[in-house]
C-alpha cells in the first residue's frame, strides 16, 4: 500500500470514530433524560397510591357513575 492509501483510510477511521463519538454522546443525553422521567413517573406513582384509598375498605360509588355520557 501507497502512503496516500493508508493517509486516506486513517482519515476515514478518524472520521467515523468522531461521529460514533458524537452518537455515544447524543445517546447518553437521551438516557440521562429518560431516566429522569422514569424518576419522575415513579415519584408520581408512589403520590397516586398514597392517595388511593385502601384496597380492603369498600368504596361508596353512585349508580350515576356508570350512566352513559349521553344520559
Amino acid at each position: 500500500m501507497d502512503n496516500s492509501n493508508i493517509e486516506t483510510r486513517l482519515t476515514e477511521l478518524e472520521i467515523k470514530a468522531s461521529f460514533t463519538e458524537d452518537l455515544l454522546d447524543q445517546l447518553n443525553l437521551i438516557i440521562t433524560r429518560q431516566q429522569d422521567q422514569i424518576d419522575l413517573i415513579s415519584r408520581e406513582l408512589a403520590a397516586l397510591r398514597q392517595q388511593a384509598p385502601d384496597a380492603g375498605a369498600p368504596v361508596f360509588r353512585s349508580l350515576m357513575d356508570d350512566l352513559p355520557p349521553h344520559y
